[in-house]
């Protein structure tokens, strides 16, 4: 164990050396983060939560991958856009900042009495126990981009945040906070590539019967290696909602860490991916219910082929006094050969006695009466697997409310898979 503990330690002190100094901006939190991770070190494969995946492409001080293709994203979606190109804000692409309702101030230019600095890096500390999350640290001590949104109202049109790479050697940190006052909603979309390394963490404040919706594309770069963690608190009565569809990526890991804190709160977290090949993708998912009547729901489905590895992590944390919660979670994974594979570890911890809790997970392959059926009524063998495989992927999309939004994926989707347009 001495020895672990050493390597962890090197690593850490070899990735250092490459970051620089900290910015200024809520000084305390980032010293804060740091001194965490300089306690845990970086996180390795023997690590309960990376047993799955391989932390060595995130913790090596080097990165380079080829310059991803650019998917369409939203366009066509009406929305604020910020773009980030390599994590650097690219004022000539984005929208003016107030068209959307609501406050947003880039992380670079966030000054001292910024109401960001009471929040920047509460919710990473909070989501340290009782899992170590050396790497989220990392992004709170020295990120020096991203964005501070504050929703008062109902945000008249969705806010974008668009991550384009154009260089092969981009080491990219972007840390948002987002706070969803009182009876606010607001709508966050996000896309693109963001780095040949990725390092991307977003806190999340849904205050008392506000509305979070978050939909993420992470499109078709084949060398992606990204890390993104998404930090919630849902306030009483407050509704917060994240999808993501994956395409491809030699390592991508999502870890959402949702906190239940009022009452009647509810939290759905989705996931939809599609990887052939040199593929693997983690969505790690840990969920704490600490108040009465809260829903919660994680629905996470992988298609897979080539010797592509999925992996799913999902726990849910009922404490005692959260009574009446109910939790359901499942995680699917359609096989399209045998050499993929799908892991899985579903958990439940509760505390509570009068409680609604359930968890899945399955695999298997394409079912073949279903395909012959379709064969059977004159549709081609290929676009009859593509049907199906967008019939298997449909529990997860329609966790997307916007009718408009789910179509748009719906279509990209269609085109990932060379299926010709309706």
């Amino acid at each position: 164990m001495g020895a672990l503990v050493e390597a962890k330690q090197a690593a850490l002190a070899a990735l250092l050396a490459g970051l620089g100094d900290m910015p200024a901006f809520a000084g305390a939190a980032r010293a804060a983060a740091l001194a965490r991770v300089q306690g845990q070190g970086l996180p390795v494969k023997r690590d309960e939560y990376w047993r799955y995946s391989d932390p060595s492409r995130l913790t090596t001080p080097q990165a380079k991958a080829g310059v991803a293709v650019e998917d369409a994203g939203f366009e066509g979606i009406d929305a604020l856009r910020i773009v980030f190109v390599d994590g650097v804000f690219d004022a000539g692409a984005s929208d003016d900042l107030g068209s959307a309702g609501v406050e947003i101030t880039l992380l670079s230019k966030a000054g001292g009495d910024h109401w960001a600095g009471a929040d920047f890096g509460v919710l990473e500390a909070e989501g340290q126990v009782p899992v170590a999350r050396p790497l989220a640290g990392l992004n709170t001590a020295f990120a020096a981009e991203g964005v501070l949104i504050r929703a008062t109202g109902a945000a008249s049109r969705p806010v974008a945040l668009v991550h384009r790479q154009t260089r092969a050697d981009s080491d990219v940190m972007l840390h948002h906070v987002i706070r969803v006052e009182e009876g606010a909603s607001l709508t966050l979309l996000e896309s693109g590539t963001g780095g040949a390394r990725f390092n991307h963490v977003a806190e999340v404040l849904v205050g008392e019967g506000a509305a979070f919706h978050h939909i993420r594309v992470q499109g078709r770069d084949e060398a992606r290696a990204a890390l993104t963690h998404l930090f919630a608190r849902v306030g009483a009565e407050g509704l917060f909602k994240s999808f993501t569809l994956t395409m491809n990526g030699s390592l991508t890991r999502n870890e959402a860490i949702l906190t239940l804190a009022g009452d009647d709160g509810v939290a759905h977290v989705a996931g939809a991916a599609i990887g052939d090949g040199a593929f693997h993708h983690d969505d790690t998912v840990f969920v704490t219910h600490q108040a009465l009547r809260c829903e919660s729901r994680q629905v996470y489905k992988k298609v897979l082929k080539g010797g592509a590895v999925g992996v799913f992590q999902g726990k849910i944390l009922v404490k005692q006094g959260a009574q009446k919660t109910d939790g359901y979670q499942i995680s699917q994974s359609l096989l399209l050969d045998d050499d993929s594979q799908f892991l899985a570890k579903p958990e439940l911890e509760i505390y509570a006695d009068d409680v609604k809790c359930s968890h899945g997970s399955t695999s298997g392959a394409i079912d073949e009466t279903a395909l012959f059926y379709l064969q059977s009524r004159g549709v081609p063998e290929p676009v009859a697997r593509h049907l199906l495989i967008l019939a298997f992927l449909a529990d997860a999309m329609a966790e997307i409310e916007d009718e408009a939004i789910a179509e748009h994926l719906g279509s990209l989707l269609r085109r990932w898979q060379g299926m010709a347009e309706d």
